[in-house]
């Protein structure tokens, strides 16, 4: 199977898209990097000629977002009430085209809980875990994953509320601080390894890997600040690996990117671990980042695809995901 994009990109009108909404801020904990992707989308849209406009749920009503009559929108959300399914349910509501993932697919692909579920019956590599809520013996979960583990929130991203547990005594404060986001929290087993990320353009058959990134963090440490405010963390593109384990990465994110049925666009977490370099998927972003920072910008310039001509044909795959229902 070849996964991997090519570098051919379609002519796109801008006039074609009439009005666009660009949404970015919301209400999540990551409405500062929404921010900036949202404005980066914006001024890239514009710069090719489409008439396009910010909107900030965050500050502003869907009855708002209905008065501006936008012939299709362009999500730039990150987390909580834009990648989570709830707007997108709005924009069919007000039967108004978006990029990227429907309401269940991103609702789903929001919860790591149940997107590692889904992945395991389809047989898709990804580390143990187990679900702890407020009932949960503590015990049993070291019992089950051993140490280092990882706990965070299902529901959060951008390694919000996350711990890595290196002793048995740090398990509880860390089942606290991710319960301070989720009620029911993920622990996972720790891979030890080298961190990448494949971004997919595309949906169904269509659906496509482009490069694979490699993130060298310091320390290996891929945080909030290493994420998006510092210029230390190292990234290779195309990630120096064999070509079989190559194809074998990029397989596996495109076929969990189908199982959840996501659309548009997304990108893959993979560890491989050290050992044995087996890859291991962590998670999926169905609406990734568009900072001067993020990978999935970073992948498509490797294939030749810029900025702006990514925006236009993310943009360009904008639909409702919904069918429409028969008159009575």
């Amino acid at each position: 199977m070849n996964a991997t994009v090519n570098a051919t990109t379609p002519i796109i009108d801008p006039a074609a898209f009439g009005k666009v909404g660009v949404l970015f801020g919301g209400r999540s904990t990551e409405r500062e990097v929404s921010i900036m992707s949202g404005t980066g989308v914006l001024n890239a849209l514009t710069s090719r000629g489409v008439d396009a406009h910010p909107f900030d749920p965050g500050t502003q009503s869907l009855a708002e977002l209905a008065e501006q009559k936008f012939d299709r929108v362009f999500i730039a959300l990150h987390g909580r009430y834009g990648e989570d399914g709830s707007l997108q349910g709005a924009l069919e509501q007000l039967g108004i085209p978006y990029t990227g993932s429907g309401v269940m697919a991103s609702s789903v692909g929001m919860d790591k809980i149940t997107t590692k579920k889904i992945w395991k019956m389809d047989e898709i590599p990804t580390p143990d875990y187990m679900a702890i809520d407020p009932s949960t013996d503590l015990d049993e979960v070291l019992v089950a994953l051993g140490l280092p583990m990882i706990v965070k929130p299902p529901l959060e991203g951008s390694t919000i509320g996350i711990t890595k547990v290196n002793k048995a005594d740090e398990l509880k404060a860390a089942v606290e601080l991710a319960m301070g986001f989720d009620p029911v929290v993920l622990a996972e087993e720790f891979v030890t390894g080298r961190e990448f990320t494949v971004a997919v353009l595309g949906t169904g058959k269509s659906a496509r890997a482009l490069p694979i990134v490699e993130i060298v963090a310091p320390e290996g440490n891929y945080d909030y600040q290493n994420k998006y405010f510092t210029d230390d963390t190292r990234y290779h593109c195309p990630a120096q690996l064999d070509a079989a384990l190559t194809e074998e990465i990029q397989r596996h994110a495109v076929n969990a990117y189908r199982a959840l049925g996501c659309e548009g666009w997304g990108r893959i977490d993979v560890l491989v671990r050290k050992e044995d370099m087996r890859p291991f998927l962590l998670e999926v972003n169905t609406s990734p980042g568009m900072t001067s920072h993020s990978l999935v910008p970073m992948a498509a310039r490797a294939v030749g695809i810029g900025y702006e001509d990514l925006c236009l044909e993310i943009l360009a795959s904008a639909r409702l995901k919904m069918p429409k229902q028969a008159k009575e």
